[in-house]
């Protein structure tokens, strides 16, 4: 029997163990996508607690902890943060086979040096034990311990990125950190609140928005600043990768509409959103820029716990309405007119792995790996959801190219993902080569593990400035 979650946790060969502890391990981190604050990294956070870090915002957490039956007040409630960890330990103990179970014990042994399970009976020892190694570790020791090299972080349109402009000017810190453009508010034209969305980035922009070219414009002059400030990518939450054409008259009108106060029906939304993801991805095939597509979420299911709590509150789920014959008219679209950008496509829905995989294999060419199968996400990045996604990977395209892992967490202590998904990754890779499927090159295979690991995703985004200082380092 393996101790508990040892040194060759989930490695069970010795090219496994090989690859991972020569290679993987020692790569520095890229998070290419996540939802963490770069104000609390410019000012440099120190958390008061474990459970300020651990439960403030974690709706993975929430979401179990409703399962076992606790109480809302010992979640998102008044209940002390003393009351609120030992509610999590409590719960923590009875998620076996749960990634929940294996993020919460790697980070507790990488940041806090603590190695034995969490229970209901030791966490307000283990408690008192992460609180005091606390007060020694701030977010920017947190990244530096981390070797994490690159953020790109989650940012609207109307953002002035006063953060991001003082991290650049900002010589002390090691981490590059750049914003990623995220306009869902600005294609979202169903929304209530759509109209006070155009007013903000009316303001912001400083000129009026009277029609849809207008619209463009303005992102257009949003999406320049970005790339001032660093940016490399965009990301848009889809519902699914949708593709409506309509005539430039016709998508005018539908915005007339819902500036006129008016709301749109399902065949305007989709013919406006189709107009206006085009227009962007020909931008940011200009810009050189990579398009991350979020789809498969059905999101808010609980109504009466969404008015209570709000969004991203732990009652999202998986949706599977996405038909995958829109997605590639959507690609080829763009094809056609020689303005596809390197596109990056995660579905919830790991039925839909296959038919990614298919799909963007019809439109590679001009840079390696140019459309990506994004990492398994959200529901999926489990060790079952990881290696399903691996497998369609190898199977369908090439494994080699992939850009890896990314956090996708509102946590400074999630990047201990990048471990779980490398140990996993060195697990495949080293049964294929253990049962004769893959000959045991260690100098490919070393080049296959660390350009997963950091560099491919280095490369595909255009940090390869940032790849020359990581190697001279080295």
């Amino acid at each position: 029997m393996k101790e508990f979650m040892g040194k060759d946790f989930l490695l069970t060969n010795d090219v496994a163990k090989h690859l991972y502890h020569d290679y993987a391990a020692k790569m520095p981190i890229i998070d290419y996508h996540c939802h963490i604050s770069q104000k609390e990294i410019y000012e440099n956070r120190q958390f008061k607690t474990i459970t300020e870090v651990w439960l403030g915002g974690d709706h993975y957490k929430w979401r179990q902890m409703r399962t076992n039956g606790i109480d809302e007040k010992y979640i998102t409630g008044d209940a002390s943060d003393l009351e609120k960890f030992k509610a999590w330990a409590k719960t923590l103990s009875h998620l076996i086979g749960n990634p929940l179970y294996h993020w919460s014990h790697l980070e507790l042994q990488r940041y806090f040096h603590i190695y034995e399970p969490l229970t209901e009976d030791n966490a307000e020892e283990i408690f008192n034990r992460c609180n005091e190694i606390l007060k020694t570790l701030t977010v920017r020791k947190i990244l530096e311990d981390s070797r994490v090299n690159i953020i790109c972080t989650t940012d609207d349109p109307c953002d002035d990125l006063h953060y991001h402009k003082l991290l650049k000017e900002d010589q002390t810190l090691k981490t590059l950190v750049v914003p990623c453009f995220r306009p869902d508010k600005a294609n979202n034209i169903e929304k209530k609140d759509y109209l006070e969305y155009i007013a903000k980035l009316e303001e912001v922009s400083e000129r009026k928005i009277t029609n849809f070219k207008e619209l463009c414009d303005v992102l257009d002059e949003r999406i320049d600043f970005f790339a001032s400030m660093g940016c490399r990518a965009s990301d848009h939450a889809l519902e699914y990768v949708m593709y409506e054409p309509a005539e430039e008259e016709e998508i005018e009108r539908i915005f007339a509409k819902r500036l006129n106060g008016e709301m749109v029906d399902r065949k305007e939304e989709l013919r406006f959103k189709t107009a206006l993801m085009r227009h962007l991805a020909k931008v940011y095939y200009e810009k050189n820029w990579v398009m991350q597509l979020h789809y498969g979420a059905r999101r808010d299911n609980n109504t009466r716990m969404y008015e209570k709590l709000g969004p991203d509150t732990g009652y999202d789920a998986i949706n599977n309405q996405a038909p995958s014959s829109e997605m590639a008219a959507f690609l080829d679209s763009l094809e056609k007119e020689n303005s596809l950008p390197k596109t990056v496509i995660y579905s919830l829905n790991p039925n839909d792995n296959a038919v990614i995989m298919a799909t963007i294999g019809c439109f590679q060419g001009e840079s390696k790996g140019k459309l990506q199968h994004g990492s398994a996400w959200w529901f999926n990045d489990h060790k079952k959801g990881m290696l399903e996604q691996m497998e369609t990977l190898a199977n369908d395209g090439m494994l080699a190219n992939f850009i890896g892992m990314l956090t996708d967490s509102r946590s400074f202590l999630s990047y201990t993902r990048h471990e779980y998904f490398r140990r996993i990754l060195c697990d495949f890779i080293g049964t294929l080569v253990e049962n004769g499927e893959y000959p045991n090159d260690d100098e490919i295979l070393k080049e296959i593990v660390e350009n997963i690991s950091y560099y491919n995703a280095v490369e595909y985004l255009g940090f390869n400035d940032q790849k020359q200082t990581d190697q001279e380092e080295e």
